[in-house]
């Protein structure tokens, strides 16, 4: 089925143009919003973490590190984990949200370049809607160079890894105070710290992946980049 839209007269040519402007608008607030929700989660979580540290810092000073600040250290930082682990999976689902109205807007694009092709040359973004176009709207340098560094440390650099570092990083503090209360040497504390910090960081990433691995039917490529 062909995609091109056919010869149009002026007034229904002008027509068209605004009802993809208009959609194009109501992509761009729909991604603000997304955007302010993701901050507005950041801050939450960050906010949460920042309080509990406090309070288990005036509790050690009061305990000096005693069974009274592990039984108070270990439910408070289950708490901060769990609003940490459902703040990252929430950004990942907001990053797929934010995937899709990127390509939504490159569809568009696409729209305005069948109506006026010479406008093409203009374009900083993308007008095709499959991975490499999304990339390109969103300015990452990896769409023509992949196997280059900037697409190594892209991801590590995005919001939900690094709040996934510092969950994963709370998780280790949870069992290194349960060693610690089991009264462990400190060479166990250390390697059960280390090892949930590796565990929690790697199941997180998986799951986190596999979530934003499917896309759905409506966002199968209609305009696919040229790739060579």
């Amino acid at each position: 089925m062909s995609t091109e839209i056919p010869p149009l007269g002026r007034d229904a040519a002008a027509a068209r143009l605004q009802i993809l402007a208009t959609e194009h608008w109501s992509l761009l607030a729909t991604r603000a919003l997304t955007y302010n929700e993701a901050l507005s989660r950041v801050t939450i979580f960050l906010s949460i973490l920042s309080g509990a540290l406090i309070a288990l810092a005036l509790v050690a000073q009061a305990d000096h590190f005693g069974p009274i600040f592990i039984s108070i250290a270990i439910p408070m930082l289950l708490i901060v984990m769990f609003v940490g682990v459902t703040t990252v999976s929430r950004l990942t689902a907001l990053n797929r949200d934010d995937y899709r109205w990127v390509i939504g807007m490159n569809r568009l694009r696409h729209g305005y370049v069948d109506l006026h092709p010479e406008l093409e040359q203009y374009f900083i973004t993308s007008p095709h809607d499959d991975l490499y176009g999304a990339l390109q709207t969103l300015g990452i340098d990896a769409v023509n160079a992949p196997k280059r560094l900037g697409s190594v440390i892209h991801i590590p650099q995005t919001l939900p890894a690094i709040l996934l570092v510092i969950v994963a990083a709370v998780g280790g503090a949870i069992v290194a105070l349960i060693a610690l209360a089991t009264v462990a040497p400190a060479w166990v504390i250390g390697t059960a710290a280390a090892a949930a910090f590796v565990l929690v960081l790697v199941v997180m990433g998986a799951w986190n992946r596999r979530s934003i691995k499917n896309s759905p039917p409506s966002l199968a490529p209609r305009f696919p980049s040229p790739r060579g």
